[in-house]
């Protein structure tokens, strides 16, 4: 009965999603900034009462990054609140640059001296990032210092929905490419001289592609796409987010880059990166999407031995 529910439940909210998009795409690109995120900010108090699941996992991702460090139960919510508001800011942010994108994107976003460098030094190359701070803004920003920019989207509902708002996110003139079968599109583009924007923070079952690496000391299956890429292409990688400024700007920064022969340690190089952007998340819990099962993909004593025994042989070098 759950799961027939669930299924009706899908299929009674597509409609609402469609009504949700098209207004968002009508009236968010036109709002001056400070009424945009005032907008976000009371959807996503609204969308933070209604998230009973992602309010569940919200908690265990925080108590997660936090291990032993404690907190009360209204500083944790506080974080979680923001959680919410910064992920709701960044798909407003999104929908707002639909139009005169170039501009509001000068306007409110900026690289800091090491993306400029590094951006100027290499191209093309694979940028990595995760859903913290305004995700949107990266690839934007790297458009903007010269990079053709490619990045991958996730079907979300319908694939006339999906396509609705790939095309919404290529006002800059970004190319988003289709996560499904995404592979030969973007190593042709980096063939091309393109770049690639990619976040590699989510769940990627080991059969298609995935593989198991230890983040906030848990085993998760993610994309080593980033390794993969940089070792065929010769293509360096740099981690970076953005992050969110008291003036509703937002500021790229770098963490760390790599080169191209060190990604050749495919596995090597994916756990590194994760460390990186953990590094980041511990730092500012409340601008990462919380509200996601990061730890829900089943993992068998073998996997988890076996990933011991790499990160063992990786922390020794």
């Amino acid at each position: 009965m759950n799961r027939k529910f669930k299924i009706m439940f899908r299929k009674i909210r597509v409609p609402f999603i469609w009504v949700g998009i098209a207004l968002a795409l009508m009236v968010f690109s036109f709002l001056p900034r400070k009424v945009l995120f005032f907008v976000c900010d009371l959807l996503s108090g609204v969308y933070y009462l209604f998230d009973k699941r992602g309010r569940f996992y919200a908690e265990d991702n925080l108590n997660t990054i936090l291990g032993e460090k404690k907190l009360s139960d209204s500083a944790k919510r506080k974080i979680i609140r923001r959680s919410y508001r910064n992920m709701c800011r960044t798909v407003g942010h999104a929908f707002w640059t639909t139009f005169n994108a170039k501009k509001r994107v000068m306007k409110y976003g900026e690289m800091c001296e090491a993306g400029k460098k590094f951006l100027s030094e290499n191209k093309p190359a694979i940028t990595v990032s995760g859903h913290i701070g305004c995700w949107e803004i990266l690839s934007q920003l790297a458009f903007l210092e010269g990079h053709r920019m490619m990045s991958v989207a996730k079907k979300i509902g319908t694939g006339k929905m999906t396509e609705l708002l790939m095309k919404s996110r290529t006002s800059i003139g970004q190319e988003i490419v289709p996560a499904d079968g995404a592979f030969k599109t973007l190593m042709q583009g980096l063939k091309d001289g393109k770049s690639l924007g990619l976040l590699v923070d989510q769940r990627v079952a080991v059969d298609k592609g995935g593989m198991w690496i230890e983040f906030f000391h848990r085993p998760i299956p993610v994309s080593a796409a980033p390794a993969f890429f940089s070792a065929k292409s010769k293509a360096p990688i740099v981690v970076a987010w953005s992050r969110p400024l008291k003036n509703g700007a937002y500021r790229c920064e770098v963490v760390k880059s790599y080169s191209a022969s060190e990604a050749r340690d495919i596995w090597g190089m994916t756990q590194k990166v994760a460390w990186d952007l953990e590094a980041v998340i511990r730092r500012h819990p409340s601008a990462w999407v919380l509200n996601y099962g990061y730890f829900k993909e089943p993992v068998t004593a073998k996997d988890i031995e076996q990933l011991k025994a790499r990160l063992r042989k990786l922390r020794s070098k």
